[in-house]
């Protein structure tokens, strides 16, 4: 069952420009044989013929730091103007400060900075939270970040969850707009029941790092990992999506035949394909990035964003749907007037 959230609205916000970051190392699905992953199961189980990996010394804020950089020139700001860091991601550099006080710092921004921790949700809460900031007036301009190591937080072993995540970052600074730019409607929830599908049950309080090491090296290790059970996890994504975008529709006021393009998570072709098909939506509308760089988590939608915008296929009037779905289980979609 997937609860329904309250949708709302919020004009007066736009998108002043994008930028995404990869590392370099690529990392094909035969270059994963020797973990005993088959090349082929992997594509026609989840369309990821290659992902990107982060080679040792990078971390999250690195990428995070490359994909700000670059949406800021986009955008054409005074790195003054900037009031706000928003990074969403499910792998900070650390616990303890947030990996978005690092990627201020590193800037030379003079601002506050927060993390969001929402999966793979993560940038459209991360979004919205900087859209509220700019159309309340309480920001000038806010640079929103989502970006993941995945590679360090999945276990090598997990031969049906490794070969799906990748590395990645995408950014966008968003300030003032016209009274029709914005978030035609939106809506972000979640559901704690299935917190269990979808989960690293290590290095919070309820389970210290400290006291798995009590337990032998072998139950740290394996306590650490990002655990995934994927087919409750699929189910739940294609029924999500599907009602999220009816209500979204709906509250805006709008038919599915108006929004321009559909920037979704890239979590699997199949989840996908699925919603696509169930929605009639035309496939066309719907780019994909993950067979190249796989599920970057909260790097996916800001990192396909970015693509669209250098494809020049985002104008000034069109709609795009986003929608951004994992654990928690959280989600958040929303429809957005540019």
């Amino acid at each position: 069952m997937v609860r329904r959230c309250a949708a709302f609205r919020l004009m007066g916000v736009r998108v002043l420009g994008s930028g995404s970051f990869v590392p370099d190392n690529v990392v094909t699905n035969d270059d994963l044989a020797s973990l005993g992953c088959d090349a082929e199961w992997i594509v026609q189980r989840t369309g990821i013929r290659e992902r990107r990996h982060a080679p040792p010394g990078m971390a999250t804020s690195d990428m995070a730091v490359e994909a700000s950089r670059r949406a800021i020139a986009a955008a054409g700001v005074d790195p003054a103007e900037i009031d706000l860091v928003v990074l969403a991601t499910l792998s900070p550099d650390h616990l303890l400060p947030q990996t978005a006080s690092a990627v201020q710092d590193r800037l030379g921004l003079n601002c506050a900075a927060m993390d969001v921790s929402a999966a793979c949700a993560g940038f459209v809460y991360a979004l919205v939270t900087g859209a509220q900031f700019v159309g309340n007036g309480c920001a000038r301009s806010v640079l929103v970040i989502g970006a993941d190591t995945n590679s360090r937080v999945v276990d090598p072993a997990d031969k049906k969850t490794y070969p799906l995540f990748g590395d990645g970052a995408g950014a966008v600074v968003i300030g003032p707009g016209s009274a029709e730019q914005g978030l035609l409607s939106y809506t972000m929830g979640a559901d704690g029941a299935g917190t269990s599908l979808l989960y690293r049950p290590t290095g919070g309080v309820q389970r210290p790092f400290g006291e798995c090491l009590t337990q032998g090296p072998k139950a740290w290790v394996d306590a650490s990992w990002m655990k995934m059970d994927g087919r409750p996890v699929f189910k739940w994504a294609v029924r999500l999506m599907e009602d999220s975008f009816r209500q979204v529709l709906q509250h805006a006021g709008q038919t599915q035949d108006r929004v321009d393009l559909w920037l979704l998570h890239q979590a699997n072709m199949r989840i996908l394909d699925a919603a696509i098909t169930s929605m009639g939506i035309e496939p066309g509308r719907v780019p994909a990035q993950l067979d190249r760089y796989g599920n970057t988590s909260a790097g996916s939608i800001p990192m396909i964003l970015d693509e669209a915008l250098l494809a020049g296929r985002i104008q000034p009037g069109n709609e795009v749907m986003f929608c951004g779905f994992g654990a928690g289980l959280s989600w958040g979609t929303a429809l957005w007037k540019w």
